[in-house]
């Protein structure tokens, strides 16, 4: 017998106003074709939904639907647009650059804005196990900060290659590690918020090597802000996943390679 062809989801593009960015969000919503018309659906939220394509989000999507008929599942995607370096980031926090300063209005959208226009006109579950976040590179950084401080919103979070150097002083000012600003925002909250995490790196996501020690930047931060997450309780295997992809780069073409992997984490864990 053939084997089953996935079918390509139920795809819309929508426009949404948001008070918080000053301007009109692009959203791209993926929903699965074949779903009982009362099924509840899961919902996974993305930064740079302009980037679906690339990263064979559908594509990833409608294998899902096929295999897991049983798991509808809404993908959401938030369009990024001219401003993405100042959208994304840490909320309570720009960078050296003074990049992410409009990163508090994209929670405040995401919280505010969008779930309410999802729940309003989808027929989504409002159990918060069934409520995940992701991103690419600052993205990824982003979705990060975001759960980290909803987690009566998200119980997953997703991190592709993942801006952990985002930092408050420029390497020629003195930079030291503790200047990442996700490392100490984990470091110093009290308690430990409900969550899962997923991270990836490729072992070619960059060159840079800050310290000399052989491994990339990229890798060595993720691994400390894991080590940061550790420190607070979180257990490795349990609560955090870390996919290190041979000769991984920083690119949707890495980023659609591994997406499958994080989706079905995301829905079965």
């Amino acid at each position: 017998m053939d084997r089953l062809q996935p079918s390509l989801p139920d795809r819309a593009k929508k426009s949404l106003y948001s008070e918080n960015l000053q301007r009109t969000v692009t959203l791209t919503i993926l929903r699965p074709r074949d779903r009982s018309p009362r099924s509840e659906l899961s919902v996974l939220i993305l930064f740079d939904g302009q980037d679906f394509p690339a990263v064979r989000i559908p594509e990833a999507l409608g294998d899902f639907s096929l295999r897991y008929p049983s798991v509808p599942l809404m993908i959401v995607g938030i369009h990024a647009d001219k401003d993405r370096i100042f959208e994304y980031g840490t909320a309570s926090q720009p960078d050296y650059a003074y990049r992410g300063n409009k990163a508090a209005n994209t929670t405040h959208f995401v919280i505010d804005e969008l779930i309410p226009y999802l729940k309003e006109r989808y027929p989504v579950s409002y159990d918060r196990e069934r409520w995940s976040i992701g991103g690419f590179s600052l993205g990824g950084l982003m979705a990060l900060d975001l759960a980290w401080h909803h987690a009566e919103v998200f119980s997953k979070v997703g991190v592709f290659s993942g801006s952990f150097w985002w930092r408050q002083r420029a390497l020629d000012d003195n930079y030291d590690e503790s200047d990442r600003i996700m490392h100490r925002i984990i470091r110093s909250t009290t308690g430990s918020p409900v969550l899962k995490f997923w991270f990836q790196t490729g072992t070619r996501d960059e060159e840079d090597d800050r310290d000399n020690d052989g491994i990339i930047d990229s890798i060595d931060d993720t691994l400390d802000l894991i080590a940061e997450l550790e420190r607070k309780g979180y257990a490795w295997g349990k609560e955090i996943v870390y996919e290190e992809v041979l000769n991984g780069e920083h690119n949707p073409h890495t980023w659609a390679e591994i997406f499958p992997v994080f989706l079905h984490w995301s829905q079965h864990r």
